[in-house]
């Protein structure tokens, strides 16, 4: 028997520039081969869309630290899936039509940001995940995350 993995969408966030905190917007627009729209982290390369989930962020609260989604400059915070174990090439629906494909877990902090400063460590590089847009479509807070049947 499979076990159907879901989760749920806790925040939808953008920025204008790569490496800033984001800030939740509620509501989206996925866009097939660029990420979402609006964000200055899209674009036609392997790491449109950046996923954390909100446990990720409680381990950090439970350092002391006042941290929101969007803090860690995540595209969609996410809640009951364990993202960094889903596999490279997994194909994720988020909502109701669009759909991604896991093309990076976890990433290299070329610099501390000021979360590693306060903490000593961050969540970010270890447990987010990147992903690439194969179907757009509407996403929202609230919305399902559903990890599909590889094929």
């Amino acid at each position: 028997m499979v076990v159907k993995q879901t989760g749920r969408i806790v925040a939808v966030c953008t920025s204008e520039k790569k490496g800033e905190r984001k800030k939740n917007i509620g509501e989206g627009q996925l866009v097939a081969d660029f990420g979402l729209a609006g964000d200055g982290h899209g674009g036609p390369w392997h790491r449109q869309v950046s996923l954390l989930a909100l446990e990720s962020i409680e381990k950090m609260r439970g350092m002391g630290l006042d941290v929101n989604p969007g803090d860690f400059a995540e595209n969609i915070t996410t809640e009951g899936l364990v993202l960094p174990e889903l596999p490279l090439g997994t194909k994720i629906k988020i909502g109701t039509q669009a759909k991604g494909e896991v093309t990076q877990i976890g990433k290299e902090c070329h610099t501390r940001c000021a979360i590693y400063y306060q903490a000593g460590d961050c969540v970010m590089p270890k447990e987010g995940i990147f992903i690439k847009v194969l179907e757009g479509g509407p996403v929202k807070v609230g919305d399902e995350i559903e990890v599909l049947a590889n094929d």
